[in-house]
């Protein structure tokens, strides 16, 4: 009777056998959220964990503290609408056609990593600053996704959406702060020591300057806390681990020799990701250049989807993952075409450069330097009426300096430094002088490195299709500015007096 039961489980084992001889496939991870936070005109050194004493960023250091912090950041343009282009296209902003600009036009020919992932499955949303300024071709185009009110928004309908909760995500949250206006004395009322800051070198000293870079952290700490809201989300909705996070900001600071320059103060910027389900081990510093145009290639291929030939970016994932060869990069590219029209009429152009940046140099050309570099002082000439060294915002200290600039011989040089004319070549020994103050580009003794430098930044821009080296600079110029301008402080009364006046002309004529 037993014979039934002893062959019932010998046919069990025998089909038990392929299982304990082929072990399960495991499942394959998930793919990773994406949170990219980005800040308007936040330089860099100015967060806790760089070393500022006085500007407060809990939730950046935090983060950095628990991934990776980066040193040596930068971005393709030190200008709000032609970095953000780069960073959503992975190019360098000089192949973006009129998105080279600011307040321009993005062409519809160029696709954008979030409508890449869109495509691939990720659910995409922004709030805040995303694009531009500017204008979209076509008009209801969502270049970083569907608009939110908030990142809390964007996850409380993805909840909502049954099936589609489980798919991955990625969102742009945009603020614009640290962006002028500031609210003048908000810095001060904060509580924050305005001895302890420590001026960039090119500025001049005294308490009105220190009193708007405090105003200027103050709205750097609104953004951290706008970070550390939208952390705090992910932490409580139990996506945290997966989620790859990226802290930024667009460009350097908006102050004299700041954005729309390509001094370290306008292109370089701070960054720090977190990814607690990769591989990066907790606390990690790299020295190595990333420029933001590596982040749509890195993005791409942590979620497993192709990388476009025409991303001119290169991906650091094996950074984060550990997996794969990353060959670090000893140097890095950025430019500037327009900014604002900035020149006296009929000119209205801005003002081209390039600039190639190594641990040891920054070697900058200047393809027109005839022209103002920060706009023309005229401000009565301007082809954009009224444009007041337009291409540096309005603020107490840009006043300082024009306001004093015969008064001392440092605020003279503050004055020479953010608004002179430039040569066509400056060259920065930064082993020397890490606040690039000394243009050597004239010294016998840094030819032959001036040289080296020049060629590779001409080498690079010519195999990246840059207009400007291939004689196509013009065309980079002839794109609609559709923004408005810095102008003079008096000019609305300037241009108020005129028309009563005009108005007085043609009463007694009649």
């Amino acid at each position: 009777m037993r014979l039934p039961t002893l062959f019932a489980l010998s046919i069990v084992a025998a089909l038990a056998l392929p299982a304990l001889a082929c072990p399960a496939v495991a499942e394959p991870a998930p793919r990773p959220n994406f949170l990219f936070a980005i800040a308007d005109d936040w330089g860099w050194p100015h967060a806790g964990v760089y070393g500022d004493p006085v500007v407060q960023t809990p939730n950046f250091d935090r983060l950095a503290s628990e991934g990776l912090l980066l040193h040596h950041a930068y971005v393709s343009a030190p200008s709000c609408t032609p970095s953000r282009n780069a960073i959503l296209t992975g190019q360098w902003h000089w192949r973006l056609g009129p998105g080279a600009n600011l307040w321009s036009e993005f062409p519809a020919r160029f696709t954008t990593y979030p409508e890449i992932l869109k495509q691939a499955g990720y659910r995409v949303g922004h709030t805040g600053k995303a694009y531009g300024p500017g204008s979209l071709d076509p008009a209801d185009r969502e270049v970083a996704g569907r608009r939110y009110k908030s990142f809390a928004a964007f996850l409380k309908q993805r909840e909502g959406q049954g099936p589609e909760a489980q798919q991955p995500f990625c969102f742009w949250l945009g603020s614009s702060d640290p962006h002028r206006p500031y609210t003048a004395g908000s810095g001060v009322e904060s509580g924050m020591d305005l001895a302890k800051i420590e001026l960039p070198a090119s500025f001049p000293d005294n308490d009105t300057v220190r009193s708007d870079v405090a105003d200027y952290y103050w709205e750097v700490q609104r953004f951290d806390r706008l970070v550390g809201a939208a952390i705090e989300q992910l932490k409580e909705r139990g996506l945290w681990e997966n989620t790859v996070v990226v802290v930024t900001g667009d460009h350097g600071m908006p102050f004299p020799r700041g954005k729309a320059n390509l001094y370290d103060l306008g292109t370089r910027v701070p960054l720090a990701v977190s990814w607690p389900a990769g591989r990066l081990k907790a606390g990690s510093e790299s020295e190595d250049f990333i420029n933001l145009i590596d982040l749509a290639p890195t993005f791409l291929e942590l979620a497993g989807v192709p990388v476009p030939d025409d991303m001119t970016g290169r991906s650091f994932a094996p950074l984060l993952t550990g997996e794969g060869e990353y060959q670090p990069a000893d140097y890095t590219l950025f430019g500037k075409e327009r900014h604002t029209p900035i020149q006296e009429a009929p000119d209205r152009g801005g003002y081209p450069s390039r600039g190639i940046r190594t641990h040891d140099f920054l070697y900058i050309r200047n393809f027109s330097p005839n022209r103002w570099p920060n706009g023309t002082p005229n401000f009565r000439l301007a082809f954009n009426p009224g444009a007041w060294y337009s291409d540096c915002d309005n603020g107490p200290t840009k006043f300082n300096i024009v306001e004093h600039q015969d008064a001392s011989d440092e605020h003279r040089r503050a004055y020479e430094l953010a608004f002179a004319k430039r040569p066509a070549e400056e060259l920065y020994d930064l082993r020397s002088d890490p606040d690039q103050l000394h243009n050597v580009a004239g010294k016998l003794g840094y030819a032959v490195r001036k040289a080296e430098l020049a060629e590779r930044l001409w080498g690079e821009l010519v195999a990246t299709g840059d207009p400007r080296v291939e004689g196509r600079g013009a065309e980079l110029e002839r794109h609609h500015y559709q923004g408005g301008g810095v102008r003079h402080p008096d000019w609305n009364q300037i241009e108020k007096a005129a028309r009563e006046s005009r108005g007085s002309e043609l009463s007694a004529a009649q």
